[in-house]
């Protein structure tokens, strides 16, 4: 880009002091924790606490290999999550990076590119064609200059300006260059005002994670309770407080469901680090969650539902009452003259490009080279219209055109009412094949001093220009998907009721007949507005206040919206609902900083992929969380039961053994379980509701019994050793083997509550694999390696012993693939169809 040379920007130093007097050019500064920090947070946990204190009353009774096995542990542990939270901390900075644009300024004479958050005010900030404006300022150099507010000002059509006129960040160059010096950076700006607004709108935990949390803190509560419970009775035993509050911390630390929030936490930073590989750009990882459970989808028509490529499809003269659809005619041709001269000159807006593209095929003689333009009425009305005043730089002669909504047009045209109707009527049809109209005029002015509204001009009614904007290839797949996963779908727009409607029928939209505007839509309020939403499809003509008004209506009646926009004024509804959906193309800087998600390619697909993710996640986190609660009860039975009934070994499991069944968890439910492919059923069903605890009373039993059997095996194991003679370190191998090969067990029935293991298996995953293999292998190497059987304090196991508890362990576990059984032939049966003739299932 070349500029005049007298413009040399500010130096170094001009730059510093700026920054220190007006601070950065951001809207909302995000605090970014430390490594340290980090590592501090992850030293607060309660399980690495329990561990400290364990370590050190191992060390204070001289059990010096304990106590370094504990040390070892805690060094695992705090480096795992380091490591994970550290992870997400770098991915997420460097999706910030990729994601700021980049400004031209001259600085020290120079033209450099920083990133948009290092302007300052006083900054010589260039522009050219294409480029959004990040700050607002006033013009100091332009040449051929214009600028597409719709992100400010919600008009589609561009607007020149000259030196000394106001531009603002947000907003888009559509010709010519442009240097304008800042005059407000960040929330300063009129775009940064509306951004500020947003964050008044706070964005709460999703009841998962609120669910979560209270689930931790009660089971927290009970640990302490019989932590309690357990040192007072040991020490009534044996007097010794040491070992009391030993056998004590083993128990708290067998209650504590630690691997829940971190697994909820893994879950949603892979979940999120996926979708960003698809192409989905998730700014707030427990978003993919809320995305589950997506019940509407309010999107807008252009660019989304349909190509947003203009084709002119036909052209409709007044003066002949004939419709064309060959533009080589010489009736047509002033009908495509003046919509061209009504277009920009440079033009941004794809039909003005096609009205452009036509008049060059079919004009003998291109006038545009001798026309200037020197006069322009901006796009304005309700509904709009806009006007252009062009003169011939040879003879002086004018060319005025107009053009807009064919209402606006008729309105200012000289045609009678009758001659109106008889347009209407065109117009109608038109709408109802689902294409797009314009009106276009043609007026005669001779003065020096133009109207001040457009309107006042007299028009000559010339025709319609009606363009066909086709619904994507597809997209008739992509809701027939939405509407199986049980989500309805609203369309909002700016389009006429006619046009909207047809196009949405196209697409697949059900029920789109069911349509409001946007202007009556605002006359209700209350249950008349609740009702209104509820029973409508199509939302047209829609402004601003509307769309956050639609937004708010469907969340006080339950919904999980997910709303789909791309401009300023969309911002609002965006952040209000519960999932802002931003596109990546065409989205403006503001949507895409209101929304929690970011469709790379403007692809709606995407939103598919996203909903089927969070269904996985949802599903597989209910698996992790069911997995841990039966595997924690057997633990926790094990370690008390022995000891309140003063059985011969009251403490067969150890804190060695505990943090060794922890380790073993902690990725079973946290990396395993977050790896399963969703199931073939799970989109196929209704979106659970938000308010529904993440285990009903149902659930919960299944897992509670899963546990008590697994206990039952684990206690029988216990006395069928000791009725045999077994030492102490016997009875602890035979039931640390069950409960072990139980916990692989468990982690392969669990993969399905409804499908059966060995269906199971056909859905790869080869991380639980891995990590059962391990665990087979640490196992064999406990029992068989002297030096490990000494530290865990277990004997060696006769083939036949391992053979026995294998088979307590598979009747202590897969009983529960019979329960699977009758629930799938119970579903067969009741042959039980909705929607086109699909089971649903809700296992």
């Amino acid at each position: 880009m070349e500029v005049p040379n007298q413009f040399k920007g500010l130096n170094n130093t001009e730059v510093e002091k700026s920054r220190i007097k007006h601070g950065d050019n951001s809207i909302e500064g995000h605090k970014k924790s430390s490594g340290l920090a980090l590592l501090l947070n992850i030293l607060k946990e309660p399980m690495l606490l329990l561990l400290f204190a364990i370590s050190a009353i191992y060390l204070l009774i001289g059990e010096y290999g304990e106590a370094l096995f504990m040390l070892a542990a805690i060094v695992a542990v705090s480096a795992i999550s380091f490591y994970q939270d550290s992870r997400s901390k770098k991915a997420l900075e460097a999706l910030e990076k990729l994601n700021e644009p980049l400004s031209s300024v001259i600085r020290n004479g120079k033209v450099v590119q920083i990133p948009t958050n290092e302007i300052v005010i006083g900054d010589l900030c260039l522009t050219e064609e294409g480029k959004y404006l990040n700050a607002d300022g006033r013009i100091v150099y332009s040449t051929d200059f214009s600028v597409n507010e719709s992100s400010v000002t919600g008009e589609s059509l561009s607007v020149y300006k000259g030196i000394g006129d106001k531009v603002y960040g947000g907003t888009i160059t559509v010709s010519g260059i442009a240097v304008f010096e800042v005059e407000e950076i960040g929330i300063g700006t009129k775009i940064g005002k509306i951004g500020s607004s947003l964050l008044a709108i706070e964005k709460e935990d999703s009841p998962l994670q609120q669910q979560i949390r209270k689930f931790v803190k009660t089971m927290a509560v009970v640990g302490l309770v019989i932590f309690l419970l357990v040192c007072a009775v040991h020490y009534y035993n044996n007097r010794n407080l040491l070992e009391s509050l030993l056998n004590g911390l083993t128990l708290a630390m067998s209650i504590l469901p630690e691997e829940i929030p971190v697994a909820f936490t893994t879950f949603m930073a892979l979940g999120s680090w996926k979708l960003m590989k698809e192409g989905i750009i998730v700014k707030q990882s427990s978003v993919v969650e809320t995305l589950g459970s997506t019940t509407v989808i309010c999107t807008d028509k252009t660019g989304t539902i349909t190509e947003n490529i203009m084709q002119l499809k036909y052209l409709y003269e007044y003066a002949s009452d004939k419709t064309y659809e060959t533009f080589g005619d010489t009736v047509t041709s002033e009908l495509i003259s003046y919509a061209m001269w009504s277009s920009e000159p440079v033009p941004f807006d794809p039909m003005e490009k096609t009205l452009h593209e036509v008049y060059s095929s079919m004009s003998k003689k291109d006038l545009r080279g001798k026309f200037s333009l020197i006069y322009e009425y901006p796009l304005e009305g309700k509904p709009p219209m806009m006007t252009h005043i062009y003169k011939n730089v040879e003879d002086s002669r004018r060319i005025i055109a107009a053009k807009g909504a064919p209402e606006a047009i008729l309105r200012v045209s000289t045609l009678s009412e009758e001659e109106k109707e008889k347009v209407r009527k065109w117009i109608r049809d038109f709408g109802s094949e689902g294409y797009r109209v314009l009106g276009v005029a043609k007026s005669h002015f001779e003065g020096e001093e133009f109207p001040e509204k457009q309107q006042s001009l007299p028009f000559v009614f010339l025709g319609l220009v009606v363009f066909y904007d086709p619904p994507k290839k597809g997209i008739q797949d992509v809701f027939k998907q939405i509407y199986d996963a049980g989500i309805k779908v609203k369309v909002i727009t700016g389009d006429n009721a006619d046009t909207a409607k047809s196009i949405s029928m196209q697409a697949g939209i059900l029920d789109a007949d069911r349509a409001i505007d946007g202007k009556d839509l605002m006359t209700y309020s209350g249950s008349e507005l609740l009702g209104k939403v509820k029973e409508n499809v199509l939302f047209s003509r829609m402004y601003p206040e509307a769309k956050l008004k639609i937004v708010k209506a469907l969340k006080e009646e339950g919904e999980v919206v997910a709303m789909v926009g791309d401009g300023v004024n969309d911002a609002p509804a965006l952040k209000a609902s519960d999932i802002g959906v931003a596109m990546g193309n065409k989205g403006t800087e503001i949507a895409k900083s209101a929304a929690s998600i970011v469709l790379t390619n403007d692809d709606l697909n995407k939103l598919i992929i996203g909903i089927a993710s969070g269904r996985r996640i949802y599903s597989n986190i209910k698996k992790a969380v069911q997995y841990i609660i039966s595997i924690h009860i057997p633990i926790i039975l094990t370690v008390s039961i022995p000891l309140f009934l003063g059985w011969i070994f009251p403490q067969i499991f150890t804190p060695v053994h505990v943090i060794f069944l922890e380790l073993v968890m902690g990725p079973t439910c946290s990396i395993v379980y977050e790896n399963e492919p969703i199931e073939k059923n799970a989109m196929l069903q209704g979106p659970r509701k938000m308010t529904d605890t993440f285990l009903n009373g149902r659930e919960l039993s299944i897992s509670i019994i899963q546990g008590l059997v697994i206990t039952c095996g684990l206690l029988f194991m216990y006395q069928y050793t000791v009725q045999n003679g077994g030492s102490e370190e016997k009875t602890r191998a035979m039931v640390f083997s069950t409960l072990i090969f139980s916990n692989v067990l468990l982690s392969l029935t669990n993969r399905s509550f409804y499908y059966s293991v060995i269906e199971s298996f056909r859905n790869k995953n080869m991380l639980l694999l891995a990590v059962n293999s391990l665990t087979l292998i640490i196992l064999f190497m406990i029992l068989f390696i002297p030096a490990m059987s000494n530290f865990f304090k277990v004997d060696s196991l006769a083939i036949n012993e391992i053979g026995f508890s294998v088979i307590t362990a598979s009747l202590s576990v897969l009983w529960f693939e019979g329960y699977k059984w009758i629930k799938r032939t119970k579903a067969n049966n009741a042959k039980v169809f909705k929607g086109k003739g699909k089971i649903i299932d809700r296992g």
